[in-house]
């Protein structure tokens, strides 16, 4: 059974919406008290109920003030680093700021590598959090006003991966095929996407574009299909889909590797004939849009593993395009900080800020975990904590994270005879060991392990696990439900 589609409507008010995420009510009863006057405030408790929450609101939330330590686990910051990652996968161009007590410089230096825009320790006044929150909500407003041409041509940079890239755009932009788009997160797919659409006959056309990472599975296909009066429960109304709604124009589908298998199928059905129905329907519809997908997963893995579809994989790919990451794009890297320096500055009306030369040396060879987003984020807070100042090499190399390089080695015995023998000794050491207590254990030991190695990075975590994103989740919440016993 389908679940109850929201009913909520965009809200008419003219505050840019805030989303606060704290498990202490006082704190975040005195916050949406204070910002009250400024902003239209969202709260919620822990990241699956603020993830549920966003899937449910109809309009865009632009800023997130939000803390590491969350349910289940509110003295760890890896609930917090998760939630980072979820919110720009929902939200690309949200500006999160973290106000946390879990403030240790290397937990700073993650949230900023995750895609966070501002670290801030607990206790801080509320007006410094009130201007923070206004001084980020000037840079997304910078963001959108750029002008369009700027937005679908914003491949800075000169070097050859970009001008091999440039040329694939060029290339493949009027084809009626489908394009997949492989790139690490943070590098910049959606720019490659709007780039195909933009230099294509279809520009004059809807662009419409779907993260399937950011909508609840079940939701995926009334969302992309539509659906008829009375499907399921919430369904007052036929509503078209996101097919329907691009006409003759270009859908991008995001994180197309979170799809679920079951729905894969019928998006292969729409590349192959056009042909899909709506939820409730029987009577076949037709599409025009032509499909860009894109995805952070290592697809032919995914294949390899049965969690996505051969046919499908191989229709997607009948053009294909990888986007470079940041550390393979040489000096590139600076003549990206000017762009954002310079769109930055104009944004807040400061000063532009200087590297010195031993800060630009640092700015070459640091590795960018975070890609484009990260450097987009530093050059935010240079931009607000030095206008008009040299930059020197310490103060850049404060703001990056210098701990990302985790080591993956494993600590299991090295042969399964050994990890026998110690099993062996745990079952006659422990009268009443119990088979699904411990298989509970180290189910929670390899995912916590997996999202410390990924910085929180749910999507990353379920590729190290080898697992689909939607099972590593189901597999958390499980686990709070019916934590293993100790």
């Amino acid at each position: 059974m389908m679940p109850a589609m929201s009913t909520h409507q965009p809200h008419e008010s003219n505050k840019p919406a805030l989303l606060i995420v704290d498990d202490d009510p006082l704190i975040v009863d005195t916050l949406s008290f204070v910002l009250a006057n400024d902003f239209e405030v969202f709260t919620s408790s822990s990241r699956e109920a603020c993830i549920a929450q966003l899937r449910d609101m109809q309009h865009n939330v632009p800023l997130a003030l939000i803390d590491l330590g969350l349910p289940p686990r509110p003295h760890r910051p890896d609930e917090g680093f998760a939630l980072i990652a979820d919110l720009l996968a929902h939200s690309p161009g949200m500006k999160i700021i973290v106000l946390s007590g879990q403030n240790d410089e290397g937990n700073a230096r993650h949230a900023r590598a995750l895609g966070a825009t501002e670290f801030v320790a607990k206790p801080t006044d509320p007006p410094t959090i009130r201007r923070l929150l206004l001084e980020a909500l000037s840079f997304s407003d910078s963001e959108l006003k750029r002008e369009p041409a700027e937005t679908v041509q914003g491949l800075v940079g000169d070097s050859l991966p970009l001008q091999k890239l440039r040329a694939q755009i060029k290339q493949f932009a009027d084809s009626p095929f489908p394009v997949l788009i492989e790139g690490e997160s943070g590098s910049g797919k959606e720019i490659v996407a709007n780039s195909l659409h933009a230099q294509s006959a279809r520009r004059s056309n809807p662009y419409l574009a779907l993260n399937c990472a950011a909508i609840a599975p079940t939701l995926v296909e009334p969302t992309l299909f539509g659906y008829a009066r009375g499907a399921f429960t919430g369904a007052v109304t036929a509503k078209s889909g996101y097919f329907e709604d691009a006409g003759n124009g270009t859908l991008s589908l995001d994180e197309i590797g979170e799809l679920p298998l079951e729905l894969q199928s019928k998006l292969l059905r729409v590349l192959e004939n056009g042909e899909f129905q709506r939820v409730g329907e029987t009577q076949t519809r037709k599409s025009h849009a032509r499909v860009i997908a894109a995805t952070n997963r290592d697809l032919r893995r995914e294949v390899k593993e049965g969690r996505f579809r051969t046919d499908l994989y191989h229709r997607l790919t009948v053009f294909s395009l990888s986007v470079p990451p940041l550390r393979d794009l040489g000096r590139d890297r600076l003549t990206l900080l000017d762009h954002f320096r310079d769109l930055y500055s104009g944004a807040v009306n400061a000063s532009k800020f200087t590297l010195a030369d031993d800060a630009e040396m640092q700015l070459l060879t640091y590795s960018f975990p975070g890609n484009v987003r990260e450097l987009r984020n530093i050059v935010i807070r240079l931009t607000a904590k030095h206008a008009g100042n040299v930059v020197s090499a310490e103060e850049l190399m404060s703001e990056f994270d210098d701990t990302h390089q985790a080591s993956q080695t494993n600590t299991l015995p090295s042969e399964p005879v050994d990890l026998v023998a110690a099993l062996t000794r745990e079952i006659e050491e422990n009268p009443r060991f119990n088979l699904d207590a411990a298989l509970s254990r180290w189910e929670q030991a390899y995912i916590e392990a997996a999202q410390r190695l990924a910085h929180g990075n749910i999507s990353q975590a379920a590729r190290i696990l080898g697992v689909n994103r939607t099972t590593l989740y189901n597999r958390m919440e499980t686990l709070s439900r019916n934590p293993p016993d100790n």
